[in-house]
């Protein structure tokens, strides 16, 4: 699967627009990591527990898009963003979404 943030593939041609595909996580952090980052804020520097957290929770929301893109016959989406937001104090969602296409290589192209 051909994953972007622009609205092109270059050397592809859009044959068919499926429209908008997302995949989503909500996440929880643990209370041992909220005090560790506590502590951690005393002293400076990155906070290696929630940045694992937060790569995992991103591949996840791809991982599902990219299924919900591949239910509708896709095989790229273009225009990929994420997003997020506070659910409640302690967990954040994770969203991926873009648009759901169908791509064949251009006449001429590699």
């Amino acid at each position: 699967m051909l994953i972007t943030t622009t609205d092109w593939i270059q050397g592809k041609r859009i044959v068919k627009t499926l429209g908008l595909v997302r995949g989503n996580t909500i996440r929880c952090r643990h209370l041992g990591n909220d005090i560790m980052a506590r502590l951690k804020n005393l002293v400076g520097g990155e906070i290696s527990d929630y940045t694992k957290l937060m790569a995992e929770s991103r591949e996840q929301a791809i991982d599902r898009m990219i299924e919900h893109a591949r239910q509708l016959g896709a095989n790229a989406v273009i225009q990929a963003r994420f997003s997020t937001s506070e659910v409640m104090s302690c967990a954040s969602e994770i969203l991926a979404y873009g648009t759901a296409v169908v791509v064949e290589d251009e006449e001429g192209g590699d």
